[in-house]
């Protein structure tokens, strides 16, 4: 199968990589720095897996049509990525790989949504420069029609997506984004003191914040009858029953599980973003509970203002120190 990995990050780099690895025809296209490291270099995959480098085919823009598309682009640039693909003929499958809930309807306002493949990523990567990505830590996918019946079609990219790494398929693939939001509300912490997972996470009262952001997105989401999907091997209630505990305890039990992730430093999808200069997904994560608690009367004050600082780092290019972190929640209690 031709595979077009549009977006040479962290996701689709170790996504294509492996598929490559597995001995599929993958074709990168990325920025003009990513695409000059990728064939002169190939791409370098270090971490869990070990370290291997791969001779991937790179380019700017789409030289033929493929038969499948991953795009790994991030959801703020799923427009322009769109106007591409569009330039070819309908009936190409993309699957879509970001973080957040928006970004098959945005495609679908483009691309005819009969064409799109939802997928939500639960392993973690990390962008070190053009062309080297480190994989984290293992983790599946999970794809699934967004708009329809999951076909034969969506069987056979799941198929070869499990080259890459375990693949199933979900009949309610918009409800599994919906629990993974959940979980990616934590990475603001770290974009917003400029560190690293395991060591933002290691302090226990920004663990704290982290648990009280998951607790407004559960409020916010039950107050708009939104009903989370579980993901593999990790059912809805097993969240629910960690946020429901004495909060102190709830965020010892948080600190422990975030700050042991990854032997490597772990960065989070908006600090990675800042670090490259680009804009974060920070509205299509907390800004979309704080907007979701605004819309059914159940407010969501700390996602709010975890919003207010990623967009204050964004500009003024200075991380708060913890402390100030701290701080600063503290006063929206």
């Amino acid at each position: 199968m031709k595979v077009a990995v549009i977006g040479a990050g962290a996701i689709g780099c170790t996504i294509g990589g492996y598929l490559a690895h597995a001995g599929e025809d993958v074709t990168f296209l990325g920025r003009a720095d990513q695409v000059s490291a990728l064939r002169k270099n190939g791409l370098a995959i270090d971490g869990v897996r070990g370290a291997m480098t791969i001779a991937v085919p790179a380019a700017e823009r789409l030289s033929e049509r493929p038969d499948v598309i991953l795009l790994s682009v991030k959801t703020n640039d799923i427009t322009e990525a769109a106007l591409h693909i569009r330039t070819y003929d309908d009936g190409i499958p993309v699957v879509t790989m970001q973080n957040g809930v928006r970004s098959d309807e945005l495609l679908s306002a483009l691309i005819g949504p009969e064409d799109i493949i939802s997928s939500v990523v639960l392993f973690g990567s990390t962008y070190i420069n053009p062309g080297s990505v480190v994989h984290n830590f293992e983790g599946d996918l999970v794809i699934g029609r967004p708009f329809g019946e999951n076909d034969e079609c969506a069987s056979r990219i799941a198929g070869v997506l499990s080259k890459a790494l375990p693949t199933t398929l979900s009949d309610t693939i918009h409800s599994v984004h919906w629990m993974k939001l959940l979980l990616n509300l934590n990475n603001a912490l770290p974009g917003i003191i400029g560190d690293s997972i395991q060591k933002t996470f290691r302090n226990v009262e920004l663990s704290r914040i982290g648990i009280e952001l998951i607790r407004e997105g559960i409020t916010a989401m039950d107050g708009a009858g939104i009903r989370p999907a579980p993901l593999p091997n990790f059912p809805v209630s097993r969240l629910r029953e960690l946020v429901s505990m004495p909060t102190t305890q709830s965020a010892g039990i948080f600190s422990s599980i975030m700050s042991s992730l990854s032997e490597r430093p772990l960065y989070g999808s908006i600090l990675q973003s800042i670090m490259r200069g680009k804009k974060s997904e920070i509205d299509y994560l907390n800004g979309e509970i704080a907007a979701l608690g605004e819309r059914s009367g159940r407010p969501a004050p700390l996602n709010l203002k975890a919003v207010e600082l990623v967009h204050e780092v964004e500009r003024s290019r200075r991380f708060y120190s913890p402390e100030q972190v701290i701080e600063q929640f503290n006063q929206r209690r």
